[in-house]
Formats: C-alpha cells, structure tokens, sequence
C-alpha cells in the first residue's frame, strides 16, 4: 500500500471510484490506497503460477483469478487485490456485477520490499477471518522463496517454506501442487552482493 491515504471514503464511493480509476486501489476502514504496480520479476512470478494452476484445475470445479479480481473481507470490510486467488467450488459475489470475490479457498501474494511487511503481517491478519481461505502463500522476488500456511481444524495455521530449485508446494485444498522451478522459470536474480567475505580474491 502506499503511505498516503486518499480522503475518506463510504464503501459505495470506493467501488464508483474503483471502476472509473485506471490504477487500483485497497479499501480499509475508510480509507483508499493506492495500489504499486509490479516489476518484471513480479509480472513473470505471477504469470507463471497463474498458468500453472490453470492448467492442474481445467478439468475441475476451481477458478483461478489474476490481480484484476477484487476480494472482499466481509468481517474487516477490507477490499483487496490478492495477486492470484483460486476457487474451488461456486464462487460468491458481492453483488451481479462479479467484481467482488467472497469466498477464496487459497490466496497468494508475491512479495516486494514495501508490502513485505503488510503481507505478512496486517493483511494475513484480515485474510484468516475468510471462513472459506484454507491456504495463503507468499511469494519471494529476490530469490527462491515461497512460505505456505495452511489452515488446520482449531484455526492454526501450520507454516512450510520451500526454496530449493527441485522442491514443491503441495495445496492440498485445492489439490495442485507448485514446483519451486517452475514458478520462478525465466526469472533472473540479481546475483551482485555488496558483502565483502562474499568476493573471491
């Protein structure tokens, strides 16, 4: 998010707002934010799990849904722009225009240095009162990194991190799987490091 808030704004207001605005925004208690866009890094990661989801839930009742489809925390009444979600089963709506997801089953996010933080931490906090999420995985731009949590019967979310390049995540909720490889195909790293014991002499 960014540091400024627009003006405060009734729900109604953001989503008029929302749909003649070519950027996007978060709503939160009343307030807007801006929305950053992403960098190669982001635009490739994204694209490369968007496509391999895709292709495992084809042939089954699950929706994947790019950065463009809104979610809606109906207890916190915050709206957000989850970089993929995926719906098993009928997906629910605020309303008949089909621009507000209710009900995802798993959420992902690819990090970056300025929402890091939020992803972690306040967003994951709003995320965990979605009755249907069952999985939330983030997503690393500078390296090999994906953490995924689970959602367990007493509402613990079991954390796993995969980051070798012949790993995988396994989303039992919607029964895909992830290949660390894969996800992170044709991305370049920047392998320049201003750690001195790490220069060969």
């Amino acid at each position: 998010m960014s540091a400024q808030p627009y003006t405060y704004m009734t729900v109604d207001e953001y989503l008029a707002f929302e749909e003649t605005n070519p950027a996007k925004h978060e709503y939160y208690q009343g307030r807007v934010f801006l929305l950053a866009g992403g960098n190669e890094a982001y635009a490739i990661i994204t694209s490369n799990i968007n496509a391999i989801l895709n292709l495992q839930v084809r042939e089954r009742p699950c929706t994947v849904y790019t950065s463009d489809m809104k979610v809606k925390v109906e207890r916190t009444k915050l709206y957000t722009y989850p970089d993929v979600s995926v719906v098993c089963g009928p997906a629910q709506f605020e309303d008949t225009t089909r621009r507000v997801l209710l009900n995802p089953t798993a959420l992902i996010e690819v990090l970056s240095e300025s929402t890091e933080k939020y992803d972690r931490g306040k967003k994951f906090q709003n995320y965990r009162t979605i009755d249907s999420l069952q999985e939330y995985l983030l997503v690393a731009q500078e390296s090999m990194q994906i953490d995924h949590y689970v959602r367990q019967p007493d509402n613990f979310w079991l954390l796993s991190s995969a980051s070798a390049e012949d790993e995988q995540i396994v989303l039992p909720s919607i029964h895909c799987h992830l290949s660390i490889k894969d996800v992170y195909n044709k991305v370049q790293f920047d392998t320049e490091t201003d750690d001195p014991s790490m220069i060969s002499e």
